[in-house]
């Protein structure tokens, strides 16, 4: 992306005297979207955007200047004004050593290559599919995202790496409506690759399935309020491990003893079953890199091993307050953003229980299928859901669905009431925000028996 002559004069014109490191991130990035809307295209998007950040750390203090013009004059600039925060004159140039991408995430239908009429018809089709699937059907919504991005980072400490990132989402939103009650589906997979993803997802199933979700919950009734075995259903439920426990385990919050984890390594906190991995090097997963945003190769960091903590995810300067060497966690929204400790690809992994059998064993207690926004304290572990789409089990058979549910605990209780753990494992795709910056994460887990947490609701 950048002649590598050029990238070592930028880093020594930003490190000086007194700094303890310069970084260059150069990112190129192009975007496609189309949106349908009552049936027709309503937006028609496509974008480029390119430029450069440099950082400059010496000791707690940062610096940072960014430019969209990638001449070597403007990067020289940028880099002097991040330097004149913090350190004196310029260094000598730094020998750059090329770390490779730890995984490799193939594209088989590359989005530049795919004709726009493409994505209009799997477009179209999903919004046919939703509208057959009844009469409660008011609106569909149906969108195509896919982005490119490259990326190159070095630093003064001779690390230099690039990545090479396509990502593609299709998203399928479904109102329907019944004597003045209003429901919505939402069906959104994503991932690391190609337009292929409208082969393993096609646009109608993901359609129907969406208006099914509306159509049910048009039937739903208030939710009960009280204590409930609460059965987590794959994929969907990880959200609740990524909330509860995954942000609880990001390095920027640990060094702040923000945390209900910190200082507590080699603590149990959950069953033998319970074994919860970021792992950023999953091939062809929505969270995924090769390499992140600072140049660490992505890698599978195992969080909870059998109950017990026994690690959390790290960027460069959490890595140095905690000890150790960073996970590739730094991520960043663009190179008009500095990185911060994200996850990527948070998993409970499957353990050897039956998904009808966990439901089985339940004589009365609640179904989570979908869960919609929520709260949590990483400081405390505390947190409230709600739930979209929820359903009543009664002697062990799921009865009916429910409106109105809440899920409310605590992280560490939840790892601690986790009593049966299926092989089903599922996976959903999100966008995680945290500190004004959005990044791309998967959820992951199977169908989990939680023995008894509080529900939210408006009956007794």
């Amino acid at each position: 992306m950048l002649d590598e002559s050029i990238v070592q004069r930028v880093l020594a014109e930003a490190a000086g005297k007194g700094s303890d490191l310069a970084e260059i991130f150069v990112e190129d990035k192009r975007s496609q979207a189309l949106r349908l809307e009552d049936s027709r295209i309503e937006d028609v998007a496509s974008g480029r955007e390119a430029g450069a950040g440099i950082r400059v750390l010496a000791g707690d203090r940062s610096a940072y200047a960014y430019t969209n013009v990638l001449t070597e004059e403007s990067l020289l600039e940028a880099a002097r004004r991040a330097r004149a925060h913090l350190a004196a004159d310029p260094t000598v140039a730094v020998d750059l050593r090329r770390q490779e991408p730890s995984a490799r995430h193939p594209v088989k239908r590359s989005p530049a290559d795919t004709p726009a009429s493409d994505v209009v018809e799997a477009l179209q089709g999903a919004d046919t599919a939703a509208r057959a699937a009844g009469a409660e059907i008011r609106q569909v919504t149906a969108s195509y995202a896919a982005v490119n991005q490259k990326i190159l980072v070095a630093s003064s400490d001779g690390r230099i790496a690039e990545d090479d990132r396509t990502r593609v989402r299709f998203a399928v939103q479904v109102v329907a409506t019944r004597d003045g009650v209003i429901m919505t589906g939402f069906e959104a997979p994503g991932h690391s690759g190609g337009v292929e993803l409208l082969d393993e997802h096609p646009p109608g199933e993901l359609g129907s399935t969406a208006a099914s979700k509306a159509i049910r919950m048009l039937d739903a009734r208030p939710s009960p309020a009280g204590e409930f075995p609460v059965v987590l259903s794959p994929g969907s439920g990880g959200v609740l491990i990524h909330e509860a426990c995954g942000h609880g385990l990001e390095g920027d919050t640990l060094v702040k003893d923000a945390s209900v984890y910190a200082k507590r390594v080699g603590e149990r906190f959950g069953s033998e079953a319970v074994t919860i991995v970021d792992d950023g090097s999953d091939v062809g997963a929505w969270g995924s890199f090769g390499v992140d945003d600072e140049g660490t190769p992505a890698q599978r960091t195992v969080l909870f091993d059998r109950g017990v903590l026994v690690g959390h995810m790290s960027d460069y300067l959490s890595s140095k307050k905690l000890g150790g060497s960073p996970t590739g966690n730094g991520r960043r929204q663009s190179y008009a953003h500095l990185p911060i400790v994200r996850m990527t690809n948070t998993y409970l992994l499957p353990g050897p229980d039956d998904h009808d059998e966990i439901v089985r064993s339940v004589e009365r207690g609640v179904y989570a299928a979908t869960f919609a926004g929520g709260e949590v304290n990483p400081a405390t572990g505390n947190f409230v859901f709600g739930m979209s789409e929820a359903y009543m089990i009664e002697n062990g058979e799921i009865a009916y669905p429910i409106r109105g549910a809440n899920l409310i605990g605590n992280g560490p209780q939840v790892l601690g009431v986790i009593e049966a753990v299926a092989a089903d494992f599922g996976r959903k795709e999100g966008v995680c925000g945290k500190d004004g910056q959005h990044a791309p994460v998967t959820n992951g887990m199977s169908t989990v028996l939680l023995g008894k947490m509080t529900v939210g609701g408006t009956e007794a």
